[in-house]
């Protein structure tokens, strides 16, 4: 839709509003919302701007990263060799590559909502299992790294779950994070929902870091000391990072 488009709209939207004074309140707020989000007053951003800032983020990394190290992209164009294997949180805050300073090529990574790895299963989740048996069998990821985080939405949703079947996508995904819940519940459930859900977001990091050991293939990089697993914690509010390792137990974090 064009910029004349919008404008109609919004005029079209302000002329019913002056026009039909016996409109329900609520109706009349609804509209009224509408127009502000046509309008711009929430901070919308119309098509055309999205276009200009995916053009504007491309012609930045092609001019001050692709074009100045022109070594580094013909290697990558030929293979790729990354050290680590992620899996961090579908969250908009929280970019890996950002928050750790990964550089194409360091890290072959999976996203997802709340950062969770599900157990091994053969029919279920095979998305999922297929990126760990990629990254291990075939790239030879050296480290598995989970990395959960402040404030997770899809968190809440686990500690919020209702009881009975899922309704939706995301109750079906984050049920796998169930064994976190109930031990956060079974050791803080006298503190409040904030509180639990903080412990719940590392929680949830340690099932998954489990949850990869049903892998056998990474069972058996473990075992052979090839493969290395790590848990994160990325603090967004505090700038603080926490990291922990896995040796079959969990080790007291590292705090960065």
């Amino acid at each position: 839709m064009g910029r004349d488009s919008y404008e109609a709209a919004i005029a079209g939207l302000k002329k019913l509003l002056s026009e039909e004074e016996g409109l329900e309140e609520a109706a009349a707020a609804k509209i009224k919302q509408i127009t502000a989000e046509l309008g711009g007053e929430k901070g919308w951003s119309s098509p055309c701007d999205a276009i200009q800032q995916i053009k504007k983020g491309f012609h930045f990394f092609k001019t001050e990263k692709f074009d100045k190290d022109p070594e580094l992209y013909k290697a990558l164009a030929e293979s790729q060799h990354p050290k680590f294997m992620v899996f961090a949180c579908s969250d908009s805050r929280v970019s890996p590559s950002h928050v750790l300073d990964f550089q194409p090529g360091d890290a072959f990574m999976v996203r997802n909502i709340a950062n969770l790895v599900p157990p091994y299963d053969k029919l279920r989740y095979s998305g999922t299992g297929a990126a760990i048996e990629y990254a291990v069998l075939s790239l030879n990821v050296k480290n598995i790294l989970v990395i959960g985080h402040s404030r997770c939405g899809g968190i809440r949703g686990l500690m919020e779950l209702p009881p009975g079947p899922p309704s939706n996508f995301v109750e079906e995904w984050v049920r796998i994070g169930i064994p976190a819940k109930e031990k956060v519940i079974a050791e803080h459930g006298h503190l409040d929902l904030d509180t639990q859900c903080r412990y719940c977001e590392k929680e949830a990091v340690n099932l998954s870091l489990r949850n990869l050991l049903s892998y056998p293939f990474v069972v058996d990089g473990v075992k052979d000391k090839t493969l290395t697993l790590m848990g994160g914690y990325y603090d967004f509010v505090l700038g603080k990072f926490d990291l922990w390792g896995l040796d079959l137990t969990l080790i007291p974090p590292i705090s960065i």
